[in-house]
């Protein structure tokens, strides 16, 4: 499997042929999920969710399709009749050879007093990869490589290195970086790189490692 990291929390994963890409977002490239064969979508916030590149994705191929959760799928499932799957914790599927199991219902807390909106993470092919959206959700199933969400104004350093810790991932790859700045990223890879308990690795958008 190829993994690309595009800019902030979106990824695309590449196997026999087929492409899958999650969280397209406002952040994100305008082209990040042109020519995917399946778009997964963690939740509504305009850095994960973008009407504008998923219409770009599902007009480059016709027979693309979309999973995500019941807030999202209501947003754009009209101009997609047939194209969109509404998908909630415990759910599995497969979709252009990726299996994918679906964990996690609500979103990490940004305030009490903002209200908590649905928020689902992917763990495509049985662990190979686990993209939480914007939560620290904990699969119950072994993680070979964890998307990690750097940094948020939901989050914090020690909330994120015990979250690696949780998971216990073979290795965990930033996203969710976009508002990181240059001066920052040698502190959080040091940190997270020491007492995560994993490999902890980085990529540049456009950047592709195998997996």
């Amino acid at each position: 499997m190829k993994l690309t990291k595009k800019t902030h929390a979106c990824v695309r994963l590449e196997k026999d042929g087929r492409t899958l890409v999650i969280d397209p977002g406002a952040f994100s490239e305008a082209d990040a999920a042109v020519g995917a064969d399946v778009v997964l979508v963690t939740h509504e916030h305009p850095d994960h969710f973008s009407e504008e590149r998923l219409r770009a994705a599902m007009e480059a191929r016709p027979d693309a399709e979309i999973w995500t959760l019941r807030s999202v799928a209501d947003r754009i499932s009209a101009a997609f009749p047939g194209r969109v799957h509404t998908v909630g914790h415990g759910d599995t599927f497969t979709a252009a050879g990726f299996d994918v199991q679906v964990h996690g219902e609500l979103h990490a807390v940004i305030h009490p007093d903002i209200p908590r909106i649905t928020n689902v993470g992917y763990l495509v092919d049985g662990g190979r990869v686990f993209h939480p959206g914007d939560a620290l959700t904990v699969p119950d199933h072994a993680v070979e490589t964890l998307m990690l969400p750097v940094m948020a104004p939901w989050s914090k350093i020690s909330e994120v290195i015990d979250y690696v810790r949780e998971v216990k991932p073979q290795r965990a790859y930033d996203v969710h970086d976009a508002l990181l700045t240059d001066l920052a990223r040698p502190i959080y890879d040091n940190q997270i790189g020491a007492l995560g308990g994993a490999r902890h690795l980085r990529l540049a958008p456009g950047e592709s490692t195998a997996l």
